[in-house]
Order: C-alpha cells, then structure tokens, then sequence
C-alpha cells in the first residue's frame, strides 16, 4: 500500500470540489461567526468515522460475516454509482428540508465520509491488517487536503466558477470510474479463485 496513492484515491472518493455547491448553501444558513468553527467541527467529525472505520472496520465485517471480497464488489459498484453522477452530474443541491445548523448529518456524513469512502477504508485495513496506521495517515493527509479545499471555498468558487468546479468533478469522476471498475474486478477475481 503506497501511503501517496492510497491519500489521492481518498481525495478523489471525498470529493471536495464536487461538495463545495452543496456545503455552501447549507453553512449560509448558519450564523457568519459561527460557519467556520461548524466546519471544523463537521470535518472533525468526519476524520473520527474514518479513523473508527479503519480500526473497527474489520472486526465489523468479521462480526457480520461479510467478506472481503464482497466489500470490494459492493465499494466498486457504490464508487462506480458515485463517479458515475460526478461525471454526469444533475444539479447538486442542498436539502430543502434542512433547517439550523448541522450536526454530524448531512456536512460530515455523508458529504466528507461517505459510502464508498467507509467502504474502501473497510477494503484496505481489511486487506492491510498490519498497515493500519500507514492507513490512517493516508486519511489524514486526504482528509486534511479536503479540510483546505472547504475551507477556502469561497475563494475557489470565485477563482474556478461553477463551470469550471463542474469540469474539475467531471475530470476527478473519470478518474474515480476506473477505480471503481478496478475494486470490482478485484473483488470478482479474488471470489472466484
């Protein structure tokens, strides 16, 4: 597992760029003084689920009988779904229903540690039981490259556009579908064998 790669894929899973439309609206509801203490505080939040899914994670999966192989199909498919609407993306929009500020739901999960991100963590610390702490630091250096991207959103917005963040997700989308079909066919041969 190389600790670089590992961190590229989780920065491409978490998607910042894509979730920036969607962070935005939701933190201008909540007070000016407050938005950036709340986005820390969600990020934080975000980087504990990681953290207990790398180091629970297989003891989950052991405890449910699911796996390996089954965590690689399922992650693949969720990945591919995912990928799939960054790189044919509908207009992302936060929920109407959401009212004050958030907490935990919907900023930290699942926007920042979604899905297909619990379950690739659940792949490698599953797949790499000795290398759980190279794992974690993968994390935090996918996680921390995140933190900056949202924390800079407003600059990012005005220097990129929308038009150029939807070309910036596409690009990342690409990417990520290949990942996904690679995590499929992983997960298909190693059952097969």
């Amino acid at each position: 597992m190389d600790i670089l790669s590992v961190s590229v894929t989780l920065f491409l899973i978490m998607d910042p760029f894509g979730n920036l439309p969607v962070f935005l609206p939701i933190l201008e509801r909540v007070p000016e003084k407050r938005r950036r203490r709340v986005l820390v505080r969600e990020l934080l939040l975000a980087l504990l689920v990681m953290a207990i899914f790398i180091f629970a994670g297989r003891y989950l999966m052991g405890f449910l009988g699911i796996k390996e192989e089954s965590v690689s199909v399922a992650g693949g498919i969720i990945l591919f779904l995912i990928a799939v609407r960054m790189v044919f993306p509908a207009e992302k929009r936060a929920d109407a229903e959401f009212d004050g500020e958030p907490f935990l739901v919907p900023l930290a999960i699942p926007l920042t540690a979604g899905p297909s991100l619990l379950a690739v963590l659940l792949l490698f610390s599953t797949g790499h039981p000795e290398r759980l702490f190279d794992l974690l630091l993968a994390g935090v250096i996918a996680w921390g490259a995140t933190f900056i991207v949202l924390f800079s959103s407003t600059f990012i917005v005005r220097f990129l556009t929308r038009k150029g963040l939807v070309a910036v997700e596409r690009l990342m989308g690409m990417v990520l579908v290949a990942l996904a079909v690679q995590l499929f066919l992983d997960g298909l041969t190693a059952y097969l064998e």
